[in-house]
């Protein structure tokens, strides 16, 4: 079983409740922000429209290079090779420290290699740089859930869901989280 180690020193309550409140002014252009407008009003089938649009606008690094590793990692991740996937991420992440899409990358690439903490600490940083990253949220409170560290889980959820409400999949999740809870305190 593998340890956890999670960074103590910035609580993800905080970083979470940043996220919720920042969500709508942080963006990459006025793309982004009518895409997130409309996403906060979309019903389930233009929502995935947009979900996917987002995911483009916000896989462009602005550099051929580090989309050519982005793609390498996710290449190695569908050849499920996740020590290559993990080394082009963090070719990314190293050279692109801004690019939060090449940190929720890696972190994905963390959870399916059983590293949680590096994960959660990847998309803590994914977070701070794009916090209407809805993808980071929704790992977050997978991983939280997996940790059976229910509050937290719920936060991100929250967090995510004040961005893409439409979301059933992660609605669901909430509420089955929420009744469990509530079956737990009677």
């Amino acid at each position: 079983m593998r340890r956890l180690s999670l960074n103590t020193t910035t609580p993800v309550s905080i970083i979470l409740a940043i996220v919720f409140f920042c969500a709508a002014s942080v963006g990459h252009g006025s793309e982004d922000a009518v895409l997130l407008q409309r996403l906060a009003l979309a019903d389930e089938v233009e929502a995935a429209q947009i979900e996917q649009r987002l995911t483009q606008i916000w896989s462009r690094s602005g550099s051929a290079s580090f989309d050519l590793l982005l793609q390498r990692g996710e290449d190695a991740l569908e050849a499920d090779n996740i020590p290559a996937a993990i080394e082009h991420f963090t070719a990314v992440t190293d050279h692109a420290p801004g690019f939060a899409e090449g940190w929720h990358r890696r972190a994905q690439a963390y959870f399916l290699a059983d590293l949680m903490g590096p994960a959660v600490a990847d998309l803590e940083r994914s977070l701070a740089l794009n916090p209407n990253h809805f993808g980071a949220l929704r790992g977050m409170a997978g991983i939280f859930e997996r940790l059976d560290m229910p509050q937290m889980a719920l936060e991100a959820y929250a967090a995510f869901l004040a961005i893409h409400p439409s979301d059933i999949t992660v609605r669901g999740a909430r509420d089955r989280l929420q009744q469990s809870l509530l079956g737990n305190r009677i």
